[in-house]
């Protein structure tokens, strides 16, 4: 499982995205919303989509895009699956407004639901990605048992991939000062908090193919780290937001 196969018009990668638009969403951060970061860095890592589907003057459906928001319910932002294509033609995408609570549980589960539909059609497409962006302990049923069965499933190219965006200091000891110097979480980093624990037995390993392209950014994540990130800037939500869309492309 290398997590090599490519992204193509024929061969399209999925991303999953489950955005948490609780109420504490509106509390400021860096002088904004935290609300208007994630709309924010959602949008740059759909033009960065974009960007990387292009050839020439031509968009072609590389990826396949979801976006679910929840809180106490779960709002399917898309009305299903869409290509990037389709996406991208439509315009502006739908805004993120605050509710209620965060019942992670019930968006994992509605994420697993479209994999169970997705995947018998996706044997010769890359392995599927699901961010999870998320500011708070979620409320109601543990998450963890339906994430674990998420990343037991696979197609040939690996197991569905899972990345998790903890918009809060207290995902790492240290906060991160240098974006780019920055080395990641890995499993035995210690954070100091029980919900940043479950978050990383939440989250895959970033993958070889992955981590090489954010190196060519000029990103110093080391091999082995996670797939999580600790959201104590703009600057780590929005690389988080770009490692969901670093899949290897033709």
């Amino acid at each position: 499982m290398n997590y090599q196969v490519r992204a193509t018009e024929n061969t399209p990668a999925l991303i999953i995205y489950l955005l948490d638009i609780s109420g504490s969403m509106t509390l400021e951060f860096e002088g904004r919303r935290r609300m208007d970061i994630i709309n924010e860095a959602l949008k740059t890592a759909i033009r960065q989509i974009v960007y990387r589907s292009t050839k020439g003057t031509s968009l072609s459906p590389r990826y396949r895009i979801s976006i679910l928001a929840y809180s106490d319910e779960v709002y399917d932002l898309l009305d299903g699956v869409k290509s990037i294509d389709r996406i991208a033609n439509r315009g502006n995408l739908p805004q993120l407004y605050p509710k209620r609570f965060t019942d992670t549980a019930k968006a994992f589960r509605q994420a697993e639901k479209i994999l169970l539909s997705e995947l018998p059609h996706m044997t010769h497409c890359p392995a599927p990605v699901i961010c999870h962006m998320t500011d708070g302990v979620y409320t109601g049923e543990d998450p963890e048992p339906i994430a674990r069965r998420i990343m037991d499933m696979s197609v040939p190219d690996g197991n569905v991939l899972i990345e998790n965006i903890f918009m809060t200091d207290e995902a790492v000891q240290d906060k991160v000062k240098d974006v780019k110097t920055w080395k990641g979480i890995m499993p035995d980093t210690f954070t100091p908090d029980l919900y940043s624990e479950k978050l990383k037995r939440m989250s895959s390993v970033i993958p070889e193919s992955y981590r090489e392209l954010m190196t060519e950014s000029a990103y110093s994540i080391q091999k082995g780290a996670l797939m999580m990130l600790p959201g104590t800037s703009a600057d780590l939500i929005a690389l988080g937001f770009q490692m969901s869309a670093s899949t290897p492309i033709k």
